[in-house]
């Protein structure tokens, strides 16, 4: 009986010998970057995955604020590319909405132009608000300083018209129902950016934006406002005046806060809505108005359904 144990105690150790000589070989053969790589999968759990970002939104072209980090994808999540922007200087200032999403309008995603608007810096109170943009799908990011301070940023928008021209509108300070509004234009395609003029309205900023590198508009009023505030640039910004707007006497204190006008043809088209309390007709229905005169005046068209205003 022990010659035989013995002899399988053998046979037992010279497999295990000659298996452990083949492994020693078959390292030696693999290429000394791949050895560690080889050897870590034998350790990984075959189960283990890296946690996977998911898009905002079914867009092709979106974002993802997950693993607090702001992401890019080009290609419905299957890759991704880190914007070199901190999570917390996208949401400073004056902001207490949901973090989970980016600022609307704080921001450009398209397939020619990534660009992301913050703030920068160490100061709480006055901070430099920034922009941080990528022409080519996040292979390469500048930033430039849109202001060097800006105390308690609030409404914060950027807009680009074409390579060149572009536009950014700030508003902060608040105290109540006043606060500062300032707008920057670029012609470089954002490298520097200009202060224009102010319009010496205190008032809260709801909107802005411009139709061209001339004209421009800004729309004030966001607590309980009685009749549109609308204000227009025809030198790109060296002056602004107020918009007249002509309406039938029913819709006196219906439509109130004009949103951002839009080219139509040879005239201007805007649409005036209710503002946060209106209840006219549910509170969902706009006033169409058009302008022959670069947005100097606006006449009433007619009412228009939510829907009908995001197509046009």
């Amino acid at each position: 009986m022990k010659p035989i144990l013995l002899s399988i105690c053998g046979f037992m150790l010279i497999a295990l010998i000659m298996t452990l000589f083949n492994y020693e070989n078959l390292i030696r053969l693999i290429p000394a970057r791949s050895q560690s790589q080889f050897i870590g999968a034998q350790n990984k759990p075959r189960h283990a995955q890296s946690e996977r970002l998911s898009p905002f939104t079914n867009d092709t072209i979106s974002y993802s604020l997950q693993k607090e980090a702001l992401n890019i994808t080009y290609d419905h999540g299957k890759s991704w590319v880190k914007v070199p922007v901190d999570q917390d200087q996208l949401f400073g200032g004056d902001y207490s909405g949901n973090k989970r999403e980016l600022i609307d309008g704080s921001y450009l995603l398209t397939k020619h132009r990534a660009a992301f608007l913050h703030l920068d810096g160490t100061d709480s109170e006055n901070k430099s608000t920034a922009l941080t943009y990528s022409l080519d799908q996040g292979k390469t990011w500048h930033h430039s300083t849109v202001t060097t301070s800006f105390a308690s940023l609030r409404f914060r928008k950027v807009g680009f018209l074409n390579e060149r021209f572009g536009y950014v509108i700030l508003s902060g300070d608040r105290t109540m129902a006043q606060e500062i509004s300032r707008v920057f234009l670029t012609q470089d395609g954002g490298r520097s950016w200009k202060e224009t003029a102010s319009t010496g309205v205190t008032a809260l900023i709801s909107d802005g934006g411009f139709v061209n590198e001339s004209i421009g508009f800004l729309s004030f009023g966001t607590i309980n406002p009685e009749h549109p505030q609308l204000y227009v640039t025809e030198d790109g910004g060296k002056s602004w005046s107020r918009a007249v707007f002509t309406l039938p006497n029913k819709y006196l204190k219906i439509f109130v806060s004009a949103e951002i006008p839009t080219k139509d043809g040879n005239h201007l088209t805007v649409f005036v809505n209710q503002g946060p309390n209106g209840d006219y007709e549910g509170g969902k229905v706009k006033g169409k108005f058009t302008s022959k005169d670069n947005g100097r005046t606006w006449a009433f068209s007619e009412e228009v359904q939510p829907d009908e205003s995001e197509q046009e």
